[in-house]
Order: C-alpha cells, then structure tokens, then sequence
C-alpha cells in the first residue's frame, strides 16, 4: 500500500487525537511500571506535529515525515521522543525512495529496534510492530490483531527501559510504549477508511 500525503497527515492527526484523548489512562499505565510520563510526553509529541501541520503545511511526504521526527526528538522527554522520532526519521529518509507503506514501517522498526535495543519479547513498543508489520505486508491488518499484539505485552517481563528494573513485578501490567504503538497503528486503520 502507498503511503501518500493526504493518507498520512490524516492518519497522525487521527493518532494525535486518540493519545490527547487517553493520556491519563498511558501515563496511570507508565506509573506501574516506569516513570510515569508516557501519556503527557507523547501528548506533547502529537500536539507539536499537530501545529507543525497547520503551520508549515508540508507539501510532500518526506517534509511531513521530517516534521514528525522533529517534533518527537525535540519536545518529547523519556525513551518515547527519541525512538518514535528515530522512527519517523527512518521514514522521512526511505521516503526519498519508496512511499510503500510496509517497506517505510520496516526501516522504521529496525531505527526503534537499534536506538532502544530491544527485540521482540523484551515488553516494549517493539513486540507490538513486530507483530504488526506482517500483517500491513499481507493486506490482513485488523483492530483485534492490533489489540491482540497489545495485550500480548502484559504477560511478559520487562527486560528493557525502567519497567525492566522492576524484574517479575514488571508482569502483569501492559507497556505503556505498546499501547501508544496500538493507538497508531489503529488509526492508520481508521485514515485508510
């Protein structure tokens, strides 16, 4: 599938609203098991890509991918900012190349996999987009699946960020970072309607 312009400033302003909606409800998830700031740090990233799109008005794909990285890596605190801007990044720059919607995710996962450090079972972002990724490249992509991913975090021990601190008192809860990683992916959903 072909990320365009209009599909992607859609799909963030989409995610923008669903995190400005529930970032109470990250950041009571963040306080189990990390510091606590998930919902307000991402409402912070999402609120400044949101003004950079009515500002700038970016007039290609790459620019509005660069936009969103830039708003990440500059106005987000914690492990949040900088890896969803690494991954926006990571796009921004593939996107010179291709606008597939899979092959631009990729490079993404694999920027989010190198600045954190983490793989797939370590209860962080990743497990949610490893488990995504196969299914946009397969046309099977689901809300269930997306939900499934998400809820899949809960039973695992942290082994990554501060949640990884708390050693097996780290089970039981979902990742914060896997959460926001549904909102996205569920609204790329919705923006494809």
């Amino acid at each position: 599938m072909e990320l365009t312009l209009d599909l992607y400033e859609k799909w963030l302003r989409l995610f923008a609203k669903k995190v400005e909606s529930n970032k109470a409800y990250l950041s009571e998830l963040d306080t189990a098991i990390g510091d606590g700031d998930h919902g307000n740090n991402m409402a912070r990233g999402v609120s400044a890509v949101e003004e950079g799109f009515n500002l700038k008005a970016p007039e290609d794909l790459t620019s509005a991918l660069k936009l969103t990285a830039m708003a990440f890596i500059s106005k987000v605190g914690g492990a949040s900012g900088p890896l969803y801007g690494t991954a926006f990044l990571e796009m921004a720059k593939a996107s010179s190349k291709t606008n597939d919607l899979y092959d631009l995710l990729e490079v993404a996962l694999a920027g989010i996999k190198k600045r954190g450090g983490a793989s797939a079972g370590d209860k962080t972002m990743v497990d949610v987009w490893e488990k995504v990724l196969p299914e946009i490249k397969n046309g099977t992509l689901t809300e269930e699946k997306i939900h499934e991913a998400v809820e899949a975090t809960k039973d695992m021990q942290a082994k990554k960020g501060r949640a990884s601190y708390l050693g097996e008192r780290s089970v039981g809860h979902l990742d914060p970072g896997a959460v926001s990683s549904g909102y996205l992916f569920t609204n790329l959903l919705k923006a494809e309607e």
